[in-house]
């Protein structure tokens, strides 16, 4: 088990009062339980899930019956402890309180380059002189035209002409959707005319056909007169 502090972290060796009998480690978030012995608060939650008797005494250990020793707690917080990374450098010492503040600023940390692509890992304090020449440094123009800059371009850059550039290409795009827009009007415009052609000349023969009937009803009009008259 491991919920305690490593010993090797701190400055001087903790008191044996300190020391976690499960994990053997400094106690982290100190707990106690019925038969007055302590523990870390994560170490004899594990315990008691295999059984529930206390590791020093064999007492049974009621789980009602724990309580965190706060005051102690606070006492170790103010133990001093050496840097994580002391083996790249860091000769810093401070309170256990502080651990979490210095781990995030601290120099010898090893960090990640933050540009997508790079796998280069160092430590904090060298970043900035890396991302001067890492090839997958990227950043976008800061005079705002949009241009997406590395190391190899970002001197060579002229915002005036890329944009000069983009806009030449936009408007040749435009030129060119203008044309086909002017194409499909006109092939419109044919098919209506060939449209309006063809209605005219259904007209048309509407009209002849129209009169044709008009003369055959006078023909037979006529005819039926005459019969008459003749048969009288």
């Amino acid at each position: 088990m491991s919920g305690g502090y490593d010993l090797e972290q701190f400055v001087e060796v903790p008191d044996q009062d300190l020391i976690c009998s499960i994990c053997h480690g400094v106690l982290r978030c100190p707990v106690r339980v019925a038969c007055n012995h302590i523990f870390c608060k994560t170490c004899i939650l594990q315990w008691m899930k295999r059984q529930e008797t206390c590791p020093c005494c064999r007492k049974v250990v009621h789980r009602e019956l724990m309580f965190v020793v706060y005051k102690l707690s606070k006492s170790i917080s103010r133990l001093k402890i050496k840097c994580r990374n002391e083996i790249h450098g860091c000769c810093a010492t401070f309170p256990l309180s502080d651990q979490y503040g210095h781990s995030t600023a601290c120099d010898f940390k090893v960090t990640s380059c933050p540009n997508e692509g790079c796998e280069v890992e160092v430590l904090r304090k060298e970043l900035a002189r890396h991302l001067q020449s890492c090839e997958f440094w990227k950043e976008p123009c800061r005079m705002g035209c949009g241009a997406m800059l590395t190391h190899q371009t970002h001197a060579q850059h002229n915002c005036y002409r890329e944009l000069k550039r983009e806009f030449e290409a936009q408007q040749s795009t435009h030129k060119a959707i203008a044309t086909k827009l002017k194409k499909k009007l006109s092939k419109m415009q044919s098919t209506m005319l060939q449209m309006k052609r063809q209605v005219s000349l259904i007209c048309d023969s509407l009209e002849v056909m129209d009169d044709e009937e008009d003369e055959e009803e006078g023909d037979h009009a006529g005819s039926s007169s005459a019969e008459s008259s003749a048969n009288v």
